[in-house]
């Protein structure tokens, strides 16, 4: 406020009307009140802010958590299927290779059968 009174009379010093320092003084207290944040609007704003992103930082980890049950849940699903697959190209594998040894065989006796 002492800033405002000092403007005022240093207005008036160099011969600005009464009337019209006093507008100006009015105008910038106005603005002063309106537009220009004091230490309590910024302390309530830093207070709002920090609930805020507490409140943010609580739901990213409980979608973190839910995310991660999610990750494991499918993870152990495509693990039990690659153990199905593998199950059965195993056993496709070992009828291939009957099938390899018995036709194997069966052309070494025939050729020994020739000779």
């Amino acid at each position: 406020m002492n800033a405002l009174y000092s403007l005022y009379d240093a207005l008036v010093s160099v011969n600005v009307p009464n009337d019209k320092a006093r507008a100006v003084i009015d105008a910038l207290e106005h603005d002063m009140s309106t537009q220009l944040a004091t230490k309590s609007d910024l302390s309530a704003t830093q207070l709002l802010l920090k609930q805020e992103i507490g409140s943010v930082r609580d739901s990213l980890r409980s979608d973190l958590a839910a995310t991660q049950l999610l990750l494991k849940q499918e993870i152990g699903s495509v693990r039990d299927s690659l153990r199905q697959d593998m199950e059965i190209l195993r056993n496709a594998m070992t009828v291939r290779l009957g099938s390899i040894m018995v036709v194997g065989m069966g052309l070494l006796f025939a050729a020994l059968k020739l000779t």
